[in-house]
């Protein structure tokens, strides 16, 4: 895939959920700021790209887990990495959060800890982010409200018809691509532990 197809295609991932989530926030009594909206719709059709979302360690593919990610903010000295880190412990919160929550209440994490865990990420960088403060203080204040905005826009339609899962299976199932195999699992099927592709 070039990289032009690449922006192309994430430009407008990134408008479709834009889309999704003003529909969405129209619904509700205090509708998110359009900046926060963008926000979260850039955010979203990043994690659409797994490179953004899984990392490798010790040569397998796993999410790099919240807590560890807080660790890294806590221990670095350097201001700019520090809201980097949290940043993406924010973004990552609110995503999996949203997106996911089944899956990690399955394994006793409920919603109160990416409420806590991204809420507080969001807090410090709307007090120290050298940028979209605004942006910061209305994911940290509102973080329950966009979950459930979030999971709604995402789950409202499906973004593909089920012959566009067929293909993705397809084309996983010839190639064994980490990056097709993270799709189809965002899709709920389960195709293979990510963990052991390579």
């Amino acid at each position: 895939m070039s990289s032009k197809y690449s922006i192309e295609l994430n430009s407008s991932l990134a408008n479709y959920f834009r889309t999704r989530l003003h529909e969405a926030g129209q619904q509700s009594a205090v509708p998110p700021q359009e900046d926060t909206l963008c926000y979260i719709g850039n955010m979203l059709a990043r994690f659409g790209d797994s490179a953004e979302l899984f990392s490798y360690d010790e040569g397998y593919l796993e999410l790099r887990p919240l807590a560890m990610l807080y660790k890294d903010a806590h221990e670095t000295n350097n201001h700019r990495e520090r809201c980097l880190i949290l940043r993406q412990l924010g973004d990552m919160a609110l995503f999996i959060g949203a997106v996911f929550p089944e899956n990690y209440q399955r394994r006793g994490i409920l919603k109160d800890y990416f409420v806590g865990m991204g809420g507080g990420a969001y807090g410090y960088l709307s007090e120290n982010s050298a940028d979209n403060r605004h942006i910061y203080a209305e994911l940290a204040t509102t973080f329950t409200r966009l979950l459930a905005l979030i999971a709604e826009a995402c789950t409202k339609e499906s973004i593909y018809d089920h012959s566009d899962v067929l293909d993705l299976y397809q084309r996983w199932h010839k190639s064994r691509d980490v990056k097709i195999a993270a799709q189809l699992q965002a899709l709920g099927i389960m195709v293979a532990d990510t963990r052991h592709i390579h």
